[in-house]
């Protein structure tokens, strides 16, 4: 299948244009503003399927919205009309084609062109009136409140707003090709126009906080809600904006004779993440807790875990290794300890299930002691 992206240079086309070469049976043409309209004539002559996604939004001169997005629409029609072929094409419109704007206007115009090529010639026509679409490759300081943000607030640059409770309709990049995609095999087909879900609204002042949480995460290392929705969708858009020399950020690190502990991540209703080494020989722990849990994982090294009830007195221990993944739960109630049994370095990662907390640690000192 051979497919035809006009404006190939831009935001969406570019997001597009990956997700399309991922895949063996479909074959990309890409035409972009470099290109002139005898180009897009021959594309046609092969493409099987169209993503009209060329359009003029900023232009210096406004008679450029008839010619970038009228008259190249109108192209397109009657490009496919010569080619004798019976093409679908998708469109990328505006939800600003309801306001009486020249941007809107020209939209609106371009529409009401593909319709007519649609009822003329019986060919589908899909029609996406998006709002503002958000997510990697957007350009900054052009027409996405977001992109500039994300641009900025990532590099520590002041962001202007004028009105912190103008609220910003969004629809995220990979949903927008989504649906895209879906029209292209046939699973969606609009009639003709198709709604991009889920379609998120946010206040500007909410953006800008949003994002600048994202940027201090880095030190405070506690973690937004980023695994599911609107908040996942800007921080994949706002690391997207990080410069290379941000891709690595250091986190503290505390040592002593027995090795170092590190803490990489903490969240807000789901514990932490860290790291500890011990040297041979060196045990660790020696505490219990009355409701804090643990999750412990030996990635290097050989280790004992020791258990005791603190009421019977009951004695447990246990050994394993990283050759090993396996998970040491502690319980509460028992106070515990681990042991570096082999000759090397060992490393283990935890989990708590809380932010530790110097004010409440629930951490009370108790030696294991040895088996009886």
């Amino acid at each position: 299948m051979k497919v035809l992206i006009t404006g190939a240079n831009g935001f969406i086309a570019q997001n597009l244009y990956v997700q399309l070469c991922e895949r063996k049976d479909i074959e990309v043409l890409r035409f972009s503003r470099e290109d002139n309209l005898f180009s897009l004539k021959e594309m046609l002559l092969q493409a099987d399927f169209v993503f009209h996604l060329a359009g003029v939004n900023r232009p210096e001169n406004p008679n450029d919205y008839k010619s970038g997005n009228v008259d190249l629409t109108q192209a397109v029609c009657d490009g496919i009309v010569a080619s004798g072929r019976k093409i679908p094409v998708l469109y990328t419109s505006s939800s600003q084609a309801e306001l009486e704007n020249d941007y809107g206007i020209s939209k609106l115009a371009a529409e009401n062109a593909l319709m007519d090529f649609s009822d003329k010639q019986n060919i589908p026509v899909h029609l996406f009136r998006l709002p503002n679409v958000f997510g990697k490759w957007a350009r900054p300081n052009y027409n996405s409140a977001v992109a500039t943000f994300c641009h900025n607030i990532s590099r520590n640059l002041p962001i202007q707003i004028n009105n912190p409770d103008a609220v910003i309709n969004l629809v995220y990049i990979d949903d927008v090709i989504a649906h895209f995609i879906a029209v292209m095999e046939g699973v969606n087909h609009g009639t003709p126009f198709v709604a991009v879900e889920p379609a998120y609204s946010i206040t500007v002042g909410q953006l800008a906080d949003q994002l600048v949480a994202f940027r201090d995460s880095r030190h405070s290392l506690i973690t937004e809600a980023v695994g599911s929705g609107l908040t996942r969708a800007l921080y994949s858009t706002y690391l997207s904006y990080l410069p290379p020399e941000q891709f690595t950020y250091e986190v503290p690190k505390y040592g002593d004779a027995r090795g170092v502990f590190v803490e990489m991540l903490k969240t807000r209703d789901a514990g932490q993440f860290s790291y500890f080494t011990a040297h041979p020989g060196i045990t660790r722990g020696g505490h219990y807790h009355h409701s804090k849990t643990e999750k412990f994982l030996v990635i290097k090294g050989e280790a004992c875990f020791r258990f005791r009830h603190v009421v019977s007195g009951e004695f447990y221990e246990l050994f394993t290794s990283g050759e090993k993944p396996e998970i040491v739960e502690t319980v509460p109630g028992w106070t515990h300890d681990v042991t570096n049994i082999g000759s090397d370095e060992m490393m283990v990662m935890l989990w708590a299930n809380e932010i530790f907390d110097r004010q409440h640690p629930d951490t009370y000192t108790m030696p294991v002691g040895i088996k009886a």
